[in-house]
């Protein structure tokens, strides 16, 4: 089916833009000599994963039991669920392990550890799991320097279970967009994360794997010494969030949704389109950073932005398209034209949708299944 005869809203996947963000990605990190395990919750997309593994990924990174579950049935193994893990999913974690899923779990706090070896002992079970690092406040993990870090490590090792590695993720490279404060905060990251494998493996603790990263921060960085792998996951999609970070433009941006002009405002220059926060999703990740995209970034059938349009506002199913100038609305955008608006956050913006229609240079669409749920 051709992108102008879909239903709307719909969400568009540009092939040949996704391809070319992976293979650049992955070309850097080759550069950097360290293995690449991507992130899979932007997409949570077969289709989409396959070509980052044939582009030389090794293994992925998931946010949910339930993408772990899905890409293990599809023939990856090498899985590393990167939240912090809930004594309650420790049989459904372990069931994945007994199918023979590689499963790697987290933890960042002595009582998640202890309920690991004590599910372990009662079961009879076996996890490898990886303390989570915080090396930028932004989130959860445990700071490199403090001594519970220590401890979380001898509770697991005392108790029979392996600690694989550590990792972090420098988060709040999102709030930057200055190329010397991102290749700082890589530095940081690189250097904290290096620092608590070191301080574990000092104190008789093995710890086989350091693993880094943001989409940002590894496009940022200019040396990976001491680190293992990197992990990161928008930068196959990018987003208007990384637009403004410095991290791609919007013409790397391989997502997008499909929306119909349904009416128009004309005394407040305003066109309005079937594609409300439902399609775009309620992220305004942009609102505090240097440009403000309201809710998305208008563009053409073909993907060209158009001047003068802001999307200003989005109730469940309209969005509303501001226009700049004095111009007649209904001559320029019809009832019924299609445009596509780019999404402040992607991740955000496929979660919407249970199927991705992606885009050939063609201009052909095939359908690209979505996993969802947890």
């Amino acid at each position: 089916m051709q992108l102008a005869q879909l239903d709307t809203p719909a969400a568009i996947i540009d092939i040949a833009r996704m391809q070319r963000n992976i293979t650049a990605m992955q070309a850097r990190m080759d550069a950097l000599g360290v293995k690449f395990r991507p992130h899979v919750k932007t997409t949570k997309c077969l289709d989409a994963v396959r070509a980052q593994i044939a582009a030389g990924a090794h293994g992925i990174t998931v946010s949910t039991l339930k993408e772990a579950e899905q890409f293990f049935s599809a023939g990856i193994t090498d899985i590393l669920y990167a939240v912090g893990i809930a004594p309650a999913k420790l049989p459904r974690a372990f069931a994945l392990r007994q199918r023979g899923c590689d499963l790697k779990i987290i933890a960042d706090n002595a009582a998640a550890a202890r309920a690991i070896v004590d599910y372990c002992k009662a079961e009879g079970a076996s996890f490898e799991v990886w303390l989570e690092i915080d090396t930028d406040g932004h989130r959860s993990g445990l700071a490199p320097d403090d001594d519970a870090l220590i401890d979380i490590g001898r509770i697991l090792q005392e108790g029979g279970i392996g600690v694989g590695g550590v990792l972090t993720h420098a988060g709040s490279s999102y709030e930057l967009n200055e190329p010397d404060a991102l290749a700082a905060l890589a530095a940081q990251e690189r250097d904290g994360c290096v620092h608590a494998a070191e301080r574990l493996r000092a104190a008789g603790i093995a710890c086989r794997t350091v693993s880094i990263g943001s989409t940002p921060t590894a496009l940022a960085a200019t040396h990976l010494e001491g680190v293992d792998e990197v992990r990161a996951g928008v930068y196959v999609f990018f987003d208007l969030v990384m637009a403004n970070v410095g991290a791609c433009t919007t013409d790397e941006i391989a997502l997008s949704v499909l929306a119909s002009v349904i009416g128009h405002q004309p005394d407040k220059g305003w066109v309005i389109v079937d594609a409300g926060w439902m399609a775009m999703s309620r992220d305004r990740g942009t609102s505090k950073q240097t440009r403000d995209f309201g809710y998305g970034l208008s563009c053409a059938l073909d993907g060209t932005p158009l001047p003068g349009c802001e999307v200003v506002g989005a109730n469940q199913e309209h969005g509303i398209i501001a226009v700049a100038s004095g111009e007649d609305l209904t001559r320029r955008f019809p009832i019924g034209m299609k445009l596509r608006i780019l999404p402040n956050h992607a991740c955000a913006t496929g979660a919407q949708y249970p199927e991705y229609h992606a885009l050939s240079s063609d201009g052909s669409t095939a359908v690209w299944p979505r996993f969802h749920g947890w």
